[in-house]
């Protein structure tokens, strides 16, 4: 495909209510929405980088640098065959994983209206619907958090993590499972302990939790390895795990028993189904994260999950969770079965809202070839 042009929107969106981790709180999603132009066609992609350094060092400003100035040089007027074709260009651009993600979620989207394919097709995924479950930020309290979690089972979610940091981990997870003795129930730190602090949570291996997701710090295999030694509990790496590489040390090493997948956090879908058939070779779970995306992101979501060793609920959440206005046309639903059905149209299967597009847009740009 020769790429004509490629446009940036960096967007910021209203969350439905206030979304807050150990690493800081959020009331509305800044992100990048990105269009590849390409023989009449426009391929749609999202770059999941937020405007703080909190989940990693990428931020939007980063993104729309790298962007700009490295990968869509690398790019316009060159006719980019693939995926693989697009990692091998940008492989001499070090890290910057989650905007080379958002770039080829876009390439993604432009392959299959090219092919009449969708993603999922595409990917080898092999459900038509997906088990989701919900992420529930931290509350002002104990008891505000199991009426969250209360309004959420009751619309139907059968599995429900809890985001925790040092001083409130064990007693917000032992009031959630008071309340709810069989929900499938569990928690992520997003790196907020050591691995001397991580010692205040051995009473998780008596709630029978799910699993334990990035307790320690972001950069750090080997102590999640003689963490794990200490826990019953299932341990779950996340912002650890950056490439096929990371997932196979985390395998070799024995760091934990569960691995999130992200598609943006390795560089891009091509690189995630890597590290899917990696652990599926290893007899290894996984289940697919999420980073409060828009239509666009929740839709290549769905698809990735539904490769068939994504099985535990990914953090696919319904539309409405995160937002009242979407920039889709598509608003993805639960199912009484908490799941949500996988797109069918080609490419991403989503259209997008030009106007919701626009009222969201705080700066716009066109990349076209020199």
């Amino acid at each position: 495909m020769k790429i004509d042009s490629i446009s940036l929107h960096h967007i910021n969106m209203p969350l439905v209510a206030p979304f807050e981790t150990s690493f800081g709180r959020e009331v509305d999603r800044e992100c990048i929405i990105i269009l590849i132009r390409s023989g009449g066609l426009i391929g749609y992609g999202e770059c999941v980088a937020d405007q703080l350094p909190g989940y990693n060092y990428e931020t939007v400003g980063t993104a729309w640098h790298i962007i700009k100035d490295y990968i869509a040089q690398l790019m316009l007027g060159q006719d980019v065959k693939d995926a693989a074709d697009f990692q091998n260009r940008v492989s001499g651009i070090r890290g910057h994983l989650l905007a080379k993600a958002g770039i080829e979620m876009a390439l993604w989207d432009l392959l299959g209206k090219r092919d009449k394919k969708s993603l999922r097709e595409m990917l080898g995924g092999k459900r038509d619907k997906v088990e989701v479950g919900v992420s529930v930020g931290l509350q002002e309290s104990p008891e505000v958090l199991v009426r969250n979690v209360t309004d959420y089972v009751k619309s139907g979610y059968a599995r429900v993590k809890i985001k925790i940091k040092p001083g409130r981990d064990v007693g917000d997870a032992s009031a959630v499972r008071k309340a709810f003795p069989n929900l499938r129930l569990q928690v992520d730190a997003n790196s907020a302990y050591s691995l001397e602090s991580a010692q205040s949570l051995q009473p998780f291996d008596e709630m029978n939790l799910l699993l334990i997701e990035q307790p320690l710090f972001e950069d750090d295999i080997w102590d999640h390895h003689k963490l794990q030694e200490q826990f019953r509990t299932p341990i779950c790496l996340d912002e650890s795990i950056l490439s096929p590489r990371h997932a196979r040390y985390a395998i070799e090493m024995k760091a934990c028993r569960i691995i999130n997948i992200k598609a943006g956090r390795v560089g891009g879908l091509s690189q995630a189904v890597e590290v899917h058939d990696l652990c599926l070779a290893h007899e290894m779970p996984v289940w697919c994260g999420g980073m409060l995306e828009t239509g666009v992101g929740r839709a290549s979501n769905l698809a990735l999950a539904s490769l068939p060793n994504f099985i535990l609920p990914g953090d696919i959440s319904a539309s409405d969770r995160y937002y009242k206005r979407d920039i889709t046309h598509e608003r993805f639903s639960l199912n009484n079965d908490s799941t949500i059905d996988v797109p069918r149209g080609v490419g991403l299967g989503v259209t997008i809202d030009e106007d919701a597009l626009s009222s969201f847009t705080l700066a716009h740009l066109e990349l076209k070839p020199m």
